[in-house]
This record gives C-alpha cells, sequence and structure tokens, in this order.
C-alpha cells in the first residue's frame, strides 16, 4: 500500500479518490504512462491538479494506486465463489482470470509484465498476485492453500504458461480460428491437470485429484479438473 492510501477517511474522500482511480484507469488503458502528464490526467477527470497530489502524491503514486485497485478486481474475481467445490472453483478461477485480461487489457499488461519501466513496487504488486493466484488454484486442488516447493514451482510454471498465452490471446482477438474465453480457459483446464499429474510424480504427498470419467469434449465448457462437477 503507497502512503497516500492513508488520505481520505471519510466517505466523500474516499469516494473522491475512487472516482479518480476509476478516470486513471480508463486514462492507462488507451494512453502509455509516459505519454499522460498530471495537467493532462486533471483535465479528463475534471478536477485541480492539487487534489491529485493531495490523495496520490505524484503521478507515479496515483499510477500504483490505479495498479494496486486493478489488481484486488482480478484477484476478488479470481479467488470469488469459495464455497463451490474444488473443480467448480478451479475452473471458475481460471474463467474469471480470463474474463478479467479480456475486458481490461491495459490493466492486465501492466500487471503481469511489471508496469512502467519494470517498476520494483509494480513488481512487487505482481508477484503478491502470482502467489495469491497459486494459493487460490492449491486451495482448489489440493484443499491447502501452502504447498511444497517442488509443488508451488510447478504450479508458478503452469501460471507464466498462463500470462504469456492471455497475453498473446488478448493482442490478437481478431486472429483466424482465435478460441474464445470458454475454448481458452478448457486448454487452461487441460494443462494444469497435466501439471497436477507431474506434481504427483514429484510429490506423492500432492496427488493429483481424481479426473472425470467420461472422455472430455476438447470444444465444449471448461473441463473439470478434480473429477465430475
Amino acid at each position: 500500500m503507497n502512503n497516500s492510501q492513508q488520505r481520505g477517511t471519510t466517505g466523500r474522500s474516499q469516494a473522491r479518490r475512487a472516482e479518480l482511480i476509476a478516470t486513471g484507469r480508463k486514462l492507462f488503458a488507451d494512453t502509455s504512462y509516459d505519454a499522460l502528464s498530471m495537467d493532462d490526467i486533471a483535465k479528463q477527470a475534471g478536477v485541480a491538479k492539487g487534489l491529485i497530489y493531495y490523495y496520490f502524491d505524484s503521478k507515479r503514486g496515483y499510477y500504483l494506486a490505479i495498479v494496486e485497485d486493478s489488481v484486488a478486481e482480478l484477484v476478488a474475481r479470481a479467488g470469488g465463489d469459495t464455497d463451490l467445490p474444488g473443480a467448480e472453483r478451479v475452473r471458475r478461477t481460471i474463467d474469471s482470470y480470463l474474463h478479467y485480461a479480456e475486458h481490461h487489457h491495459a490493466a492486465y499488461r501492466t500487471i503481469v509484465t511489471g508496469g512502467v519501466g519494470s517498476d520494483a513496487e509494480v513488481l512487487a504488486i505482481r508477484d503478491a498476485v502470482r502467489e495469491e493466484l497459486v494459493a487460490t488454484i492449491a486451495e482448489g486442488a489440493y484443499g491447502r492453500r501452502t504447498l511444497p516447493p517442488i509443488a508451488r514451482l510447478a504450479l508458478v510454471g503452469w501460471l507464466s504458461g498462463v500470462e504469456g498465452t492471455t497475453l498473446d490471446w488478448i493482442g490478437a482477438p481478431d486472429a483466424p480460428d482465435q478460441p474464445d474465453r470458454a475454448g481458452l480457459g478448457a486448454l487452461l483446464v487441460r494443462q494444469l491437470r497435466a501439471t497436477l499429474e507431474v506434481i504427483e510424480e514429484f510429490v506423492p504427498e500432492c496427488p493429483a485429484p481424481p479426473g472425470p470419467e467420461e472422455p472430455l469434449d476438447p470444444l465444449g465448457d471448461l473441463a473439470p479438473v478434480t473429477g465430475s462437477p
């Protein structure tokens, strides 16, 4: 959390701060960080530049607050539905992750690639997101959030592949035969299934959840990871 977040504790101040972040998310979605000046931001937000400095100290502080807000939405989407069975929760996690990327291209790229000039604070935010998503997948697959190092590394490797695949997917939405979100989600779930089986080979105490009894349609809806839903 950057220091500017400690300001504006009243309901009205929180609402104004949230409005500024919402405006910033739209602006940075269409324009690069370097191309936007604080004057531009203030004009688009319809406020005095000093108000932005009051809440966020600097342009960088404002940008970090926008990234943190985007991250919070991504994690909330991916980590929701905690009362669902493990298989359904894993499927929903992947679908929610892709849904966010599909509808927030710029924010997703910032989160995954590290933002402005590989900013250390943005990278730390990105790493925290990865850890939370790995823990969410582990909880859905194994019923626990902490894993032995090899198992964790395997899931981190799978998630890195998910990030690269998702970046390519949102970068070419009109490419011929490009899969829709459900199709890509099914592919990622199958890859996760294979990763869980490899984890079991190396870490017997982390057995892969039982697979579905019937063959799965690769072009159908998101395929189960842990047996029949």
